[in-house]
């Protein structure tokens, strides 16, 4: 077992990259973009979907019909809840997987251009 002071420098930079020259390069700015493309209707549909629970049961009748058997839509609604978390999870660490490489080859680019 290793230290906390270990560090395998082979993964890491060698040099600290200038932060502002990244967040102004036309790659970071293109990245960001598609990170909000992605995010902000992920956002909004799971808040909209995560409150239209509360709010149907809590203002009208609609989800107390039975769907099947004595089992009401209120019950299926909520599970599925369950499910749209887990499948919104799945999508957002996939995604973010390529936005690290995104990222990383962001960094790596103004880093050789530093050297040049």
């Amino acid at each position: 077992m290793g230290s906390v002071n270990e560090f395998d420098s082979s993964t890491a930079f060698n040099e600290e990259p200038d932060f502002e020259n990244v967040a102004n390069s036309p790659q970071f700015k293109q990245l960001i973009h598609e990170r909000k493309r992605f995010i902000i209707p992920l956002t909004i549909f799971f808040l909209v979907f995560y409150f239209s629970l509360p709010i149907l049961t809590s203002y009208t009748t609609i989800l107390n019909t039975p769907a099947i058997g004595d089992i009401s839509w209120a019950w299926l609604f909520a599970f599925t809840q369950f499910i749209m978390t887990w499948v919104l999870c799945t999508l957002y660490v996939k995604k973010s997987a390529s936005f690290d490489k995104k990222a990383n080859y962001v960094i790596e680019t103004q880093l050789k251009k530093g050297v040049k």
